[in-house]
């Protein structure tokens, strides 16, 4: 190997390095590395094992990565509720549009982790005891921001007095959806009372007047175009997940057919029963209602979406 000359100077009064490698100059210095950014050696030795059994490292790696795409979703999803509190709109239809890239992406991932053959699993999975994804906190926080609400779920944290208390917190907060439907009430759209205040620890129930608002919305698209465009969005959302949830299900199917869960549910008979949650129910209950996407003209002639009409 050649000497390679580096120099070495101080920039902002932290000793700075420069060499050039490949006929690129590279810089880098004594402070921040990215090394120590992404914190790589800590993140590298989080994987412990507790067996000795090669496919373990698989199974934690599959399930440390979603929990990584959990919280950014989490994160994002706090963004985007803060700008519909704040009528900010276009702000939060960009981050709409992250989590359902972020949400692709994990839906993909399962893939991975069907590569572990039932007897792969079977391997290490008694090593496991009782440990079980029902346990995911963050998966739990991010459907209660959502608007699934169930106060019972939070039980098994309840010797982690941090995590208890941060879905406690999560619980009495509005959900994404209970701001939505205070954005459609500060917007002109008659919301039942009932809805803009309530325990918000309590399961939100579809609402036939909410889902009248919806059609009227996606009935005038010109008109609500700034809210038939959230709604979507949201939708979107759902579907996603519900794409992701059932993704889960068929991977565990696979893996281990019928069996109960390590943490003791019915497993794949649990997450089957998951796919019927819904988040923004009267999102997807209305479109059965709608009509064909024509409005009346003065005379109340029948005409197509100004959208779809042609120049004559």
């Amino acid at each position: 190997m050649n000497k390679m000359d580096v120099k070495s100077y101080i920039s902002d009064g932290v000793e700075t390095f420069e060499a050039v490698i490949n006929g690129e100059r590279i810089q880098w210095d004594s402070g921040l590395t990215y090394a120590k950014h992404i914190q790589t050696k800590e993140l590298l030795n989080t994987q412990i094992p507790v067996s000795d059994k090669p496919d373990e490292l698989l199974f934690i790696i599959m399930h440390q990565t979603m929990e990584l795409w959990i919280k950014l979703c989490l994160h994002e999803a706090k963004i985007a509720l803060r700008a519909i509190q704040d009528d900010r709109l276009p702000n939060a239809f960009k981050t709409f549009d992250r989590i359902a890239v972020i949400q692709r992406h994990m839906i993909h991932s399962w893939e991975v982790l069907a590569t572990l053959t039932p007897h792969d699993f079977l391997t290490f999975r008694g090593y496991l005891r009782k440990a079980s994804g029902f346990q995911s906190y963050q998966y739990r926080e991010l459907e209660f921001v959502l608007g699934n609400r169930d106060a019972d779920l939070i039980i098994v944290h309840k010797d982690d007095e941090v995590v208890f208390n941060q879905l406690r917190v999560a619980l009495e907060m509005p959900s994404l959806y209970d701001e939505v439907l205070r954005l459609l009430h500060r917007r002109g759209f008659k919301v039942p009372e009932g809805l803009l205040e309530r325990d918000w620890r309590q399961k939100y129930e579809p609402n036939d007047e909410v889902e009248n608002l919806w059609k009227a919305i996606y009935e005038n698209v010109d008109k609500n175009w700034e809210l038939y465009t959230l709604a979507e969005k949201l939708t979107a959302l759902e579907y996603y997940f519900h794409e992701w949830r059932f993704k889960h299900m068929k991977t565990v199917s696979r893996v281990i057919g019928y069996k109960k869960g390590t943490g003791g549910s019915s497993g794949v008979s649990y997450l089957f029963k998951a796919l019927e949650l819904s988040f923004f129910p009267e999102l997807w209950s209305m479109r059965t209602r709608l009509d064909d996407p024509y409005t009346a003209d003065d005379a109340g002639n029948p005409g197509l979406d100004s959208r779809y009409r042609m120049d004559e």
